[in-house]
C-alpha cells in the first residue's frame, strides 16, 4: 500500500510531518489519528491500526503534534489546545489535497482532543477514541509531583515514560481550561469508545465518563487483556478491524465497491503485461504473470499519487536491468563488487545542445545513468563495469530502432 508524506503548517507556521496510508486503490474515506500525549505518529499502535484500515480501503493520516517526532517547533510552548488546532490544520491539509476527512480517530490525550476537535471540521461523520480521558485536564496526575515547581517557578523538567520534557506554567492552565464533559454532548458525531478494562495509564472509568456525557450514536468496546499502548499486533489489528466495520455503517463504506474495484487479477501469459483502469483519473493497476504493481501521476498534474508514473518505471526498468547485468558479470568473473546503486534522470533537451545525437532539430530525449560502484575494484575493473553497464537489454532495446505498434480488439 502507498505510504505517502505528508508536510503542513500549524497556526504558527511550523512544519509538521505527518504520513497518509492509502489503499491501493482509490480510498473511499479520509481519516486522521491523533497520537497519544509525548508519543509520535510513528509508535506501533498508530502505524499498525492506519496500515489496517486503509487495507480496508480507509486513507488515514498520522501526523506528529508540535514538537514531538519529527514536526517543528518546541514542545514547551505547546499544550492542549495547540494541539487541537493541529488537528484542525491536518483536516485543512487533507481538504486542500485530497478530500475533507470524515473520521477521527485518538488515541489516549489525542482521544481527547478529537472529541474538541471534531466540533470545529464540519466534514467529521465519526469519531474514535482509544484508550482516551474524558478531558484534557486528566493528564496532570503524570506530572502532579511537579506541579509546585512548576506553577511557582514557571517551568519543570518532568519523566514522561521514560523521556525527558520541558513543561510550563501555560501548560497547566491550559488543561484546566478543558476539565469538562460539556463538549461532548454537543458532539452531534457518531461516536466509538474502545478502552481496556485493565488500562493503568487511563482508567477505564474515564471511558464511563465519554460514553455517559455522550449522546447517541454511539458505542463501546472493552478491549479485554489489551494495555494502554496497544503494544501487541494483534490488539491493535483488532482494533482496526472494530473501526473500519463500525464506520462502514456511517461512511457510506462500501465493502461491495472495494472488492470489485480490487478486482480479479487478470490471466496474463509470460512475456506479457496488462494493464487496467483502476478508476477514472490516472490509476492504472499493471499485471504481470506473477505480480501487480500500480501507476498514477502526482497531485500536481491531476492525479493521487499512489504509485510511480510511467516515466519512472522507465527508468526504474533501465536501472534494475543495469545493476542485474552488472552483479551478474561481476559474480562470473569474480569482481570484488561489494554494492551496485544507480540514478537514473531523465531530461527533454534541444537536439542542437546534444553533440553526439543523430538529430540535430527539435527535442531529443537524454537519460542519464550515474553509476556507484562499491568494493575493491582496479581501475580497469571499474571501466570495464562502466562498458558492461551499457550491454543490458534493457539498455540496448532503448537505443534499437523500436517499431510499437497498436490495434483494437
Amino acid at each position: 500500500m502507498p505510504r505517502i508524506k505528508a508536510t503542513f503548517p500549524n497556526q504558527q507556521g511550523e512544519i509538521l510531518a505527518g504520513l497518509l496510508e492509502t489503499p491501493d486503490v482509490p480510498a473511499q474515506a479520509y481519516a486522521i489519528f491523533a497520537h497519544c500525549f509525548s508519543c509520535s505518529k510513528d509508535i506501533a499502535a498508530a502505524s499498525r491500526i492506519t496500515r489496517a484500515l486503509a487495507q480496508k480501503n480507509i486513507a488515514v493520516l498520522r501526523f506528529d503534534f508540535t514538537g514531538l517526532g519529527n514536526s517543528d517547533g518546541d514542545f514547551a510552548n505547546t499544550n492542549f489546545s495547540s494541539n487541537i488546532n493541529d488537528l484542525i490544520q491536518a483536516a485543512n491539509y487533507l481538504e486542500k489535497n485530497y478530500t475533507s476527512p470524515v473520521m477521527l480517530i485518538g488515541h489516549s490525550l489525542g482521544g481527547a482532543a478529537i472529541l474538541t476537535a471534531a466540533q470545529s471540521i464540519d466534514s467529521v461523520k465519526a469519531v474514535v477514541t482509544i484508550g482516551a480521558p474524558a478531558t484534557g485536564n486528566h493528564i496532570e496526575h503524570l506530572f502532579a509531583y511537579a506541579k509546585d515547581t512548576i506553577v511557582n517557578e514557571g517551568e519543570a523538567v518532568v519523566d514522561l515514560a521514560g523521556r525527558q520534557f520541558n513543561i510550563k506554567k501555560q501548560f497547566i492552565e491550559d488543561i484546566n481550561t478543558h476539565n469538562n464533559t460539556n463538549h461532548i454532548s454537543q458532539l452531534n458525531k457518531a461516536l466509538l469508545i474502545l478502552h481496556s478494562p485493565i488500562d493503568e495509564i487511563v482508567s477505564i472509568n474515564e471511558a464511563t465518563k465519554i460514553y455517559t456525557a455522550a449522546k447517541h450514536p454511539k458505542s463501546f468496546i472493552s478491549l479485554d487483556k489489551a494495555d494502554h499502548l496497544l503494544t501487541q499486533r494483534k490488539d491493535s489489528e483488532y482494533v482496526a478491524d472494530i473501526i473500519a466495520s463500525w464506520a462502514g455503517h456511517y461512511l457510506d463504506i462500501n465493502k461491495e465497491v472495494y472488492e470489485q474495484s480490487t478486482g480479479t487479477a487478470p490471466m496474463v501469459n509470460t512475456g506479457e503485461v496488462i494493464i487496467t483502469e483502476q478508476n477514472k483519473n490516472f490509476t492504472r493497476r499493471i499485471y504481470s504473470e506473477y505480480h501487480q504493481l500500480i501507476a498514477d501521476e502526482p497531485l500536481s498534474v491531476g492525479g493521487l499519487n499512489l504509485g510511480p508514473n510511467p516515466y519512472e518505471y522507465l527508468l526504474a526498468s533501465l536501472g534494475s536491468c543495469t545493476s542485474m547485468t552488472l552483479r551478474m558479470y561481476a559474480n562470473r568473473k569474480n569482481i570484488r563488487l561489494e554494492n551496485v546503486e544507480i540514478t537514473l534522470i531523465h531530461h527533454r533537451i534541444h537536439a542542437e545542445d546534444c553533440s553526439d545525437c543523430e538529430s540535430q532539430t527539435g527535442f531529443v530525449d537524454k537519460i542519464e545513468k550515474i553509476i556507484r560502484l562499491e568494493g575493491e575494484l582496479t581501475n580497469s575493473e571499474r571501466q570495464r563495469l562502466l562498458e558492461i553497464a551499457d550491454k543490458c537489454p534493457v539498455h540496448k532495446t532503448l537505443q534499437n530502432n523500436i517499431k510499437i505498434t497498436s490495434e483494437l480488439i
